[in-house]
């Protein structure tokens, strides 16, 4: 099957089970609270993330509906963030997956809560013994899905993103900096949806370690090519709007090399990404394939 034929099937069975598991968790909820996060959840995208998780368990001999639980609970925190990035006290948005922001169909205060749900319904998923049958895995599950979110992962690679907007030092942000905030504003997620495919299939220390490392890789890759498609793409194509990370002042890697060196830092984390894969040879060519597909999408 060619890599856009699979990811798209992947999409479609994690697009059913989060519809039922919306469903049952609208059935406790207010019917226009619970349509807000349908909306959040169910308006399209590639998931790309549970793609992750599910790819990487089929290393160690896992299928999908063994998985999908968990895949679908980083989904979940995938599409949180997303509401929230979108908000005006963030980055302000009116588009998303060609549909209107979750603030803008509804309104701000039901936006903050449907991301504060879905947040809390994905760690109410992890923790089911229908996520997993083994209490400790369960654990182990929620520990480092919780570390990659939290205050040391995404949410900080979002609050270091908005104070370099937002309150600028003088002088324009080193190179490093702004690869820190890439690597855990979009890697951490990423790198933990591979460790938990790992945690799934009970990995090897060495084989979870290449996996978080090929998702580092991986989420530069995937967030050079976002900002590249900002700087260079259209809004009918991409479904949201473009320019905006130039017109915010912005810090990113595209504004600090240039489009050229950009690219060339592209497809240098493509390769290191590949490079974490070797281990796994053969067995690993659809995760190679993600990477490529992370890395193209900005040509």
């Amino acid at each position: 099957m060619a890599f856009a034929q699979r990811l798209g099937s992947t999409a479609t069975i994690v697009e059913e089970r989060l519809k039922a598991l919306l469903t049952e968790c609208g059935s406790k909820a207010d019917e226009r609270f619970a349509a807000a996060m349908r909306h959040a959840v169910l308006v399209g995208g590639k998931r790309f993330r549970p793609f992750l998780v599910i790819e990487s368990a089929a290393l160690f001999g896992l299928e999908a509906r063994n998985v999908i639980d968990a895949a679908s609970a980083v989904e979940c925190i995938h599409c949180y963030s997303l509401v929230h990035d979108d908000l005006p006290c963030m980055d302000d948005d009116d588009l998303r997956r060609g549909h209107p922001t979750l603030h803008k169909a509804y309104d701000e205060w039901t936006a903050i809560l449907a991301g504060d749900a879905l947040l809390t319904l994905a760690f109410e998923i992890l923790s089911r013994p229908t996520t997993h049958e083994d209490a400790a895995v369960r654990s182990e599950l929620t520990q480092a899905v919780a570390a990659a979110a939290g205050a040391g992962g995404m949410v900080l690679g979002q609050i270091l993103d908005l104070e370099a907007e937002k309150h600028p030092k003088a002088g324009s942000p080193a190179i490093e900096d702004i690869q820190r905030i890439q690597a855990l504003k979009t890697g951490s997620l990423i790198a933990c949806a591979c460790e938990v495919g790992a945690i799934l299939g009970r990995a090897s220390p060495e084989d979870r370690a290449a996996l978080s490392l090929y998702g580092q890789h991986l989420g530069l890759a995937f967030q050079i090519a976002d900002d590249l498609l900002d700087a260079e793409g259209d809004a009918e194509t991409l479904g949201k709007e473009t320019g905006k990370d130039a017109a915010l002042g912005k810090a990113t890697i595209v504004s600090a090399l240039g489009i050229a060196r950009a690219r060339h830092a592209l497809h240098e984390a493509e390769r290191k990404a590949t490079e974490e894969l070797r281990a796994f040879g053969t067995r690993a060519k659809v995760l190679v394939e993600a990477a490529q597909f992370a890395a193209r999408r900005a040509h």
